[in-house]
């Protein structure tokens, strides 16, 4: 493979990947990992689901609400103007609710033939 220091094998959920990524990211993309792993496994066992692609999107969606929560918030306290400031964090927060709903409703019939 063409350079290997740019690329670094990392885990998730036990399964292992290789990701195209510059040496000097190495440690954030490791944290960012740690931190990635940590929710998917706490979906996991939250969920009792063994579908990898289930607790991806849940903790994809987690880690999205998390990030624009906290966005919100800093804006709030900052005062911050600006195009993010028209963001609707209730509609996404629905919007979350609704895709979660959704993803449950698909996936919970493919969870019994496992």
């Amino acid at each position: 493979m063409p350079n290997e220091a740019n690329y670094l094998d990392i885990t998730l959920l036990g399964k292992e990947y290789r990701v195209a990524c510059p040496p000097e990211e190495h440690d954030a993309l490791l944290a960012a990992v740690a931190y990635v792993d940590e929710k998917m496994h706490d979906i996991a066992e939250k969920t009792k689901s063994n579908i990898s692609e289930r607790i991806a999107v849940m903790a994809a969606l987690n880690i999205a609400h998390e990030h624009l929560s906290h966005k919100h918030q800093t804006s709030e306290t900052h005062q911050v103007t600006g195009p993010d400031t028209g963001v609707d964090f209730g509609a996404v927060k629905r919007r979350i609710s609704s895709m979660e709903a959704q993803l449950e409703a698909v996936l919970a019939p493919q969870e019994k033939l496992i």
